[in-house]
């Protein structure tokens, strides 16, 4: 059996050996976003299935894709949020990276071998240059998906998705109603304009996928919101029940978040009550161990994914493993060093930190923690400590596995 591997020259992309992985693996997403009409040329290489560099390199670090946070501001002050900041605030928009370094950074990623960004804030359409980044971005040859609240949708980004469709736009209902709506967003008016904008995507043949977050104040429209984002989304419907603390530590925001959060029980009947997160928990937990892991456990703090294939560039320019690690010896200071860096010698880094004191203690080595929202960025935003064991989260875990097993 022969892999055959396309490589379009036409994209304005270095092909690296990085690249050239990538295409294999999701070639199906190239189909999407090239048309033969613009293939100028192409070559085509066969090679046995056994010789093709992929099997020999899974375990290698290789980036992928990356976060780009345009702005942590937004026109939005969402209950629940864990970065938003005033659309007016002056001292946060001179502390955003500006258009010219948002591009190098990018170019630089996309020479790392990233094929795909994602475009977020705080409300990236906030941003007067939003149309300049976005072709940018598309021009280097990244596949570009965008989160948005869809409040400030105008004609002219329409026609822009339309002439340069993302990848994927992702826009979040917080209620079925404009009441619940707008208890969370604290903003009069807000359900309107999201609605609007929805509106005007939909019109315009533009593809969106909307999605929720479970909340004590939209907790009884979740199974109308559900069937909202459901008709409407081009992909499956998610929703989050996690609600994790502010990046900036803000403790009457943090009040804020508390408040809203469900209580484990009524997460794992949130959970249990829609039939896709239901299957999803049911084949997790089948995968569970029977007992802890090994004695000694797991040495190293992070047995998850941060900064293995992907990584957030922040509004500020600090880079972040992923969107929660915000501790100050996980971050790099891009404005001061170079992605490069950041990639091949400050991640691999922080990555190697070991778990202080007795591993048979750590979280990380629980049996639940793949029931559990746990994680050392959870964890220190909530204890201070990455290394901080937090009981809300442990009985979430708990309540998961016990609603699977009652209905099975």
């Amino acid at each position: 059996m022969d892999l055959t591997v396309f490589c379009l020259s036409v994209l304005p992309l270095p092909f690296t050996d990085h690249n050239i992985r990538f295409f294999a693996v999701h070639s199906s997403l190239l189909t999407v976003h090239c048309s033969l009409s613009h293939i100028m040329s192409s070559t085509i290489s066969t090679l046995p299935l056994p010789e093709f560099s992929l099997w020999n390199d899974a375990d290698e670090r290789m980036l992928f894709s990356f976060e780009l946070e345009l702005t942590a501001r937004c026109n939005n002050n969402c209950r629940h949020c864990y970065i938003n900041l005033p659309a007016g605030d002056r001292t946060a928009r001179r502390k955003e990276l500006s258009t010219d370094e948002l591009m190098g950074l990018s170019r630089d990623a996309a020479r790392l071998g990233a094929l795909w960004c994602l475009l977020t804030g705080g409300e990236p359409l906030l941003r007067p240059d939003f149309r300049e980044i976005y072709l940018g971005l598309k021009k280097m040859g990244l596949l570009v998906s965008v989160f948005t609240n869809a409040t400030l949708i105008q004609r002219e980004h329409v026609a822009l998705f339309q002439k340069y469709p993302p990848r994927t736009l992702e826009i979040s209902l917080y209620g079925a109603t404009k009441e619940t709506y707008e208890a969370v967003t604290r903003v009069p008016g807000s359900y309107d304009a999201c609605m609007r904008g929805v509106d005007m995507l939909l019109k315009g043949g533009i593809g969106i996928n909307l999605k929720t977050v479970a909340l004590r104040s939209n907790r009884k429209e979740l199974p109308r919101i559900a069937d909202i984002c459901r008709r409407y989304s081009c992909d499956s419907y998610r929703f989050d029940p996690l609600l994790h603390l502010r990046l900036d530590r803000d403790e009457k925001r943090n009040r804020d978040i508390i408040s809203e959060r469900l209580t484990p029980r009524e997460i794992a009947e949130v959970e249990r009550a829609d039939s896709e997160r239901s299957i999803q928990l049911r084949e997790t937990c089948r995968a569970l161990p029977e007992k802890n892991h090994t004695p000694g456990g797991f040495p190293r703090l992070f047995g998850c994914g941060a900064g293995q294939n992907d990584c957030t560039i922040g509004w500020d320019g600090y880079l972040r493993l992923c969107n929660a690690l915000y501790h100050p010896d996980c971050i790099y200071d891009l404005r001061s060093g170079t992605l490069a860096d950041a990639w091949e010698r400050f991640i691999p880094a922080v990555r190697a930190m070991k778990v202080a004191g007795n591993c048979d203690n750590y979280c990380g080595n629980c049996r639940l923690v793949n029931l559990c929202l746990w994680c050392p960025a959870h964890a220190y935003l909530e204890t201070g400590d990455m290394q901080g064991a937090v009981g809300y989260f442990c009985a979430v875990a708990k309540e998961r596995e016990r609603a699977v097993n009652s209905k099975q």
